[in-house]
């Protein structure tokens, strides 16, 4: 919920700074419409850094690791029941 918020916000922002130029005639006319390509680029740019971020700072989970690996020693041991040849290679 909060990466909602904050692209809500940078999206207000943008859009007010937008009209503002618009109105204040701060930027020549032919240049105010890459604003918004400009504003489509940043948030894509921005989608990437958070999902890189997010990479980068993935949690590990131990626990689940240790039950996953039961879960695989269970799993062979119930086919080698059924005579499956469970090769390790």
């Amino acid at each position: 919920m909060k990466h909602i918020v904050k692209i809500l916000v940078l999206v207000i922002a943008i859009t007010a700074l937008w009209v503002g130029l618009l109105q204040t005639s701060m930027i020549p006319q032919s240049h105010t419409w890459l604003l918004p390509i400009y504003f489509v680029v940043s948030l894509g740019c921005y989608g990437l850094l958070m999902v890189g971020v997010g990479l980068m700072n993935f949690p590990t989970c131990p626990h689940e690791a240790l039950l996953l690996q039961k879960d695989i020693v269970e799993a062979r041991d119930y086919l080698k029941q059924r005579g499956v040849d469970v090769s390790t290679s």
